[in-house]
């Protein structure tokens, strides 16, 4: 038993016949509650019900049901972060994931009904669907918002440093294990100006630039934020790498431990250097699938401060 998914969009689509959810970095699950006993499953169709034991007790007693919803968990800025629940997700100890249940709390995001009483209701429209869900007052478990204007939530959601946007269309049946054009999800890349402290070189050779690692200035010093390698090709890898070779140094500038899978093999440099990246999401202590956009000549690393 594995989810419906959405098809990617670079456009968030407009009018009646659409409905829009925020878009949660989350873990995907499907929970069937059966005879009062709730059993969840993964994206991959695994059961994963011993991950969650804090997730797991049904919302409604013995009532059947069959829900499609994201398993989330913030940071400490508030914001959800697939990366907090990477913990817990692989857990399968009863008493290592009741420790970790307390340590790092999650929530159950429900945003689809699937059978009811016994009832299939995969070939019912979504609105219907979505209207039986807010009906049904899951407790324990939440229903997220839906909204009318994708725009605007396009918008907020940016502004607030989310995921991005999931478009529904109202019509549309739910039909397991496949990916449709009536759900998409469009995600939001944000740019921003980081420090370049050193660089790493192509597998197998010690001197072709692969991937840049950078930084961001702070009261404490540079502190690390991840390693930088798509959109450094060719001609654009040439050209960074020519800037930084002759600012090599000894020893790593940030300020904090840069890990040691990205440390292995970097060359250092004298953090001056700033370029502009692109990222999923904001808020995150590491860039989520980091793009690098170019040199920033015109901005020194004060300027970033």
């Amino acid at each position: 038993m594995r989810p419906m998914l959405a098809t990617t969009t670079d456009t968030t689509p407009t009018g009646e016949e659409w409905v829009h959810e925020v878009k949660w970095d989350g873990v995907r699950v499907l929970v069937d509650v059966t005879d009062g006993v709730a059993r969840m499953y993964s994206r991959n169709g695994n059961v994963v019900t011993a991950a969650w034991p804090d997730l797991s007790t049904p919302p409604l007693g013995g009532r059947d049901l069959l829900v499609d919803g994201e398993v989330i968990a913030l940071n400490d800025r508030g914001i959800p972060d697939f990366r907090v629940l990477q913990h817990r997700m692989h857990v399968r100890k009863a008493a290592e994931a009741l420790r970790l249940a307390e340590r790092i709390p999650a929530t159950l995001m429900v945003f689809d009904l699937l059978r009811l009483d016994g009832e299939d209701l995969t070939a019912r429209p979504l609105a219907e669907r979505r209207q039986l869900l807010e009906d049904l007052g899951l407790s324990g478990w939440q229903v997220p918002a839906t909204y009318a204007d994708g725009q605007m939530l396009w918008d907020a959601t940016r502004e607030q440093g989310l995921e991005g946007v999931v478009s529904k269309r109202l019509s549309s049946r739910y039909r397991f294990d496949t990916r449709s054009r009536d759900w998409l999800k469009r995600a939001h890349r944000h740019r921003a100006s980081f420090v370049v402290g050193g660089w790493r070189p192509q597998v197998d050779t010690t001197d072709r630039l692969a991937a840049v690692l950078v930084g961001e200035p702070t009261a404490e010093g540079l502190m690390y934020r991840g390693r930088v390698g798509s959109g450094l090709t060719g001609a654009t890898a040439r050209a960074l790498q020519e800037l930084l070779v002759p600012l090599a140094t000894t020893g790593s500038p940030f300020a904090d431990e840069v890990p040691r899978v990205d440390a292995t093999g970097t060359h250092w440099v004298e953090p001056v250097v700033v370029v502009d990246v692109d990222t999923h999401g904001l808020g995150y202590d590491r860039l989520r699938q980091p793009s690098f956009q170019g040199v920033r000549s015109d901005l020194a690393p004060e300027d970033l401060s």
